[in-house]
C-alpha cells in the first residue's frame, strides 16, 4: 500500500510538473495556484504516507522535526512565494520555478509526515499537536486564498493570460486562483485535521505510547 501511494505521489508530481500547468499556462496565476494545490494537498500526502515509518522517514529520527514548527515552515513558504515580487520571479525564470516547486514539496511532505506519519514514538500529544497544525494550515490558507479572490485589484499583472484553454482577464484569473486555494487546499487540510482528530478520539486511555 505504502508503495503504491508513493507511485500515484511521483505520477502526480511528473503530471503537474511536465504538463501545460509550468509551460502553455505558465503566465497564469490560476494554473499556478493549481499545481501549488496539487503538489501540497495531494502528491505530498501520498509520498508522506509512502515513506512513513520507512528508513525515508525522517520523523523516526529527528526529533526536531514536529507538527507546529512544520505548519510555521510551510506558513512561511507559502505566503513568501505569493508576494507580488516573488510571484514574478517564479514567473519568469525557470531556475526560481524549480526552487518555488522544490519548497512547496518538501515544506508539504514535513507537514504531512510530522502530522501523520507514524513513528514509534507517535504519542497522544504528537496526535493533538498535528490536528492543531492542519487547522492552522486550513486556516492561512483560506485567509491567503480569501484575500486573493477578493483584492480589488491585479496583483500580479494585468494582462489577460490563458488558463484550461480560456482567456481570462488578470482580475478573473487571481479570483480563479484564490478559489483553487479555498475549494482544495483549505479544504484537503481540514478534513486531515479533522480525521486526525476523530483518530486521537479513538485512542484508548494512557496509551501514552501508541503508535498509529
Amino acid at each position: 500500500m505504502k508503495a503504491v501511494a508513493a507511485t500515484l505521489g511521483t505520477v502526480l508530481l511528473a503530471l503537474l510538473w511536465g504538463g501545460p500547468f509550468l509551460d502553455a499556462w505558465r503566465g497564469s496565476f490560476a494554473a499556478h495556484m493549481s499545481v501549488h494545490m496539487g503538489v501540497v494537498a495531494f502528491a505530498a500526502p501520498l509520498l508522506a504516507f509512502g515513506v512513513s515509518g520507512t528508513a525515508w522517514d525522517p520523523v523516526t529520527s529527528r526529533r526536531w522535526i514536529s507538527p507546529i514548527p512544520a505548519s510555521l515552515l510551510e506558513l512561511v513558504v507559502v505566503w513568501a512565494w505569493h508576494a507580488p515580487v516573488m510571484r514574478a520571479m517564479a514567473q519568469n525564470s525557470v531556475a526560481a520555478t524549480v526552487l518555488e516547486q522544490a519548497m512547496f514539496l518538501v515544506a508539504g511532505v514535513l507537514l504531512w509526515l510530522a502530522c501523520l506519519g507514524h513513528s514509534e514514538r507517535d504519542t497522544s500529544v504528537r496526535n493533538a499537536a498535528g490536528v492543531i497544525a492542519l487547522l492552522l494550515t486550513s486556516m492561512h490558507m483560506t485567509l491567503l486564498g480569501v484575500l486573493l479572490a477578493l483584492a480589488p485589484r491585479p496583483l500580479y499583472g494585468t494582462a489577460d493570460v490563458s488558463c484550461f484553454g480560456i482567456t481570462l482577464p488578470a482580475q478573473g484569473d487571481q479570483q480563479l486562483g484564490g478559489v483553487i486555494m479555498l475549494m482544495i487546499g483549505a479544504v484537503a487540510y481540514l478534513v486531515g485535521g479533522l480525521a486526525l482528530a476523530g483518530r486521537l478520539l479513538t485512542v484508548a486511555p494512557g496509551a501514552k505510547g501508541a503508535s498509529r
